[in-house]
């Protein structure tokens, strides 16, 4: 009885999370500019206005370059920090990952808000950089603590075999530490880009005038108005932000599978 009153919990639970997420994508295909169910009709037409939507589109173009740039700086950052911390000996290396990691345990709205002050306390105005930099203090975490987890499991006795074969130690980063890494690293990358293109509290408060990404896009579209396009707008996102997280674990496990052979 206790197990079937849990299982129906869940149920119940999983059911309030996505049942307005399935609504959202439901409505998406609805013929009818108002969203009222029964749908009047299944069509794409939402979508091909969505694709002629010059601001969406721009829209689109700024949140796929700052999650690249973002995945690309953090992930490079967070492998040279985990390498730092776990294979070589750091005076405070514990306090430095605790200073690392801790934008996670901080509230993003704070975080924001002090990153906001204090560039205005050193006169800095707001711009892409600043809006680009907030992102990537806030998915380091993200990537340290995924490579970080990886690099511990991998066998030291490897890379100082590698060395004491002629390898130096930038050989043997590249062709023995780094492939055997590669599914975290991946994984850390994938998880920067969905964060920060999925990111809207902090895009909020570090973006300049002028600039928008989807999220904020989002926003502000349904401050005038709750129009079908953004039914449309949403499923686009929940398929690039539940998708690409999906195809990058099929991708590590694929790229692990090769590596066992």
């Amino acid at each position: 009885m206790g197990w079937n009153l849990i299982r129906l919990w869940s149920i119940l639970v999983y059911g309030f999370m996505f049942l307005p997420v399935a609504v959202v994508v439901l409505l998406s295909f609805n013929a009818s500019e108002f969203g009222t169910f029964p749908m009047s009709g299944f069509s794409f037409r939402w979508f091909i206005e969505l694709a002629n939507n010059e601001a969406i589109l721009r829209a689109f173009r700024t949140s796929i370059a700052l999650g690249l740039m973002t995945a690309a700086i953090s992930t490079t950052l967070g492998v040279l920090a985990s390498l730092a911390l776990v294979r070589y000996r750091v005076p405070g290396a514990n306090m430095i990952s605790t200073l690392l990691i801790a934008p996670i345990l901080v509230p993003e709205v704070v975080l924001a808000v002090a990153l906001l002050l204090f560039l205005n306390f050193l006169n800095i105005n707001k711009s892409f950089v600043l809006l680009l930099a907030g992102h990537v203090i806030f998915t380091l975490p993200f990537v340290i603590l995924v490579v970080q987890a990886r690099l511990v499991s991998i066998r030291r006795d490897v890379e100082e075999a590698a060395m004491s074969l002629g390898a130096s130690p930038v050989q043997t980063f590249f062709q023995v530490t780094l492939p055997l890494m590669l599914p975290a690293v991946l994984a850390g990358a994938l998880f920067a880009f969905t964060i920060s293109f999925d990111d809207i509290t902090g895009t909020l408060f570090w973006k300049p005038g002028g600039v928008e990404t989807v999220p904020t896009q989002i926003f502000a579209m349904l401050r005038n108005s709750i129009s079908p396009e953004i039914n449309a707008l949403g499923t686009v996102m929940i398929m690039m932000t539940a998708g690409l997280p999906l195809i990058g674990m099929a991708v590590a496990r694929q790229v692990a599978r090769k590596r066992g052979e």
